[in-house]
């Protein structure tokens, strides 16, 4: 089989850890003995978020008083692209898996995307909100609460291309397990055919996985992340996690648009489109959603 993997940024860097790097490379090294189980007997590509390393790296280049100005979000989401692929390179490596690269992906938005207008994508730290305000004030950012805490939050258009897919399907057919569109790629418009200019924002990844699902040719769809599944009436007296649902019953039903709502609209994009079976479920629990045994299954 052809399979897609979207992987949280969240899911890398727990909500609540100090955003060192050695707790995310353990969290990257688990995640990799249950993809290099996957990438062993299938193709397998790998979009990974990164909600909060890009928004650590903003906050540092912010900070920085030997820049003139910031670097642009879209410069940062390429460097975050690098750093992470080169743990899960490396953590791939360690279980076995030879053949694996990561390409710094560029994906196609536009500019006219009413997203620029109404930032959404939570990205970086959680703070409280005299904190989160204070920094808004200093950096220009949007903040807005997320969960207990607030979070700065940025536009998030909606991907229409990855410029790398044909490389990706290449590697995909010559044995090579690929690291894609990380942090939902580079957003870029194409100016002038296939002229790209950056733009500053950050794709969701779980859209981009969707597209590249479907652009590859994929049977499957995984969108792993932090929590169990997709949970009905969350946090409240009726909670109750979802184990098989129709693309239609999952589209009835609402979900923030920070958090499990673009997962929830990629994986019924995904099946709706291509009569495939997708999937939503916890990073520790691969295998089970993998076989259809843990998570929340979505089906045709």
């Amino acid at each position: 089989m052809r399979i897609v993997v979207a992987i949280g940024g969240n899911a890398l860097l727990r909500r609540g850890e100090r955003p060192d790097a050695a707790p995310q490379r353990r969290h990257v090294a688990a995640a990799a003995a249950g993809l290099a189980g996957l990438a062993r007997e299938h193709q397998v590509v790998v979009v990974h978020g990164n909600g909060p390393q890009v928004g650590l790296l903003a906050l540092e280049s912010g900070a920085d008083p030997t820049l003139s100005e910031p670097y642009p979000l879209a410069d940062l989401v390429a460097e975050s692209q690098g750093l992470i692929g080169l743990w899960l390179q490396q953590a791939l490596l360690d279980e076995g898996i030879g053949s694996v690269v990561t390409l710094v992906s560029q994906t196609v938005v536009d500019p006219e995307d009413p997203a620029f207008q109404e930032p959404t994508k939570f990205i970086g730290q959680v703070y409280d909100e005299p904190t989160a305000r204070s920094l808004a004030d200093r950096y220009g950012w949007t903040v807005r609460p997320d969960g207990g805490g607030w979070r700065r939050v940025v536009a998030s258009p909606a991907p229409r291309d990855i410029v790398e897919l044909p490389v990706a399907e290449r590697l995909l057919d010559a044995g090579v397990t690929v690291v894609l569109a990380g942090g939902g790629g580079v957003p870029v418009a194409d100016r002038d055919h296939r002229r790209y200019q950056s733009i500053d924002a950050v794709v969701d990844k779980d859209h981009a996985a969707a597209l590249a699902a479907e652009a590859l040719g994929a049977d499957l769809l995984l969108v792993l992340t932090d929590v169990e599944g997709v949970i009905r009436d969350f946090g409240g007296p009726a909670e109750k996690v979802l184990r098989e649902v129709s693309v239609a019953e999952l589209s009835a039903m609402r979900f923030p648009a920070g958090s499990m709502g673009p997962k929830v609209a990629a994986v019924c994009a995904f099946t709706r489109s291509t009569g495939r079976r997708s999937a939503i479920g916890s990073l520790d629990e691969i295998n089970g959603v993998l076989a259809g045994t843990s998570g929340t299954q979505v089906r045709s």
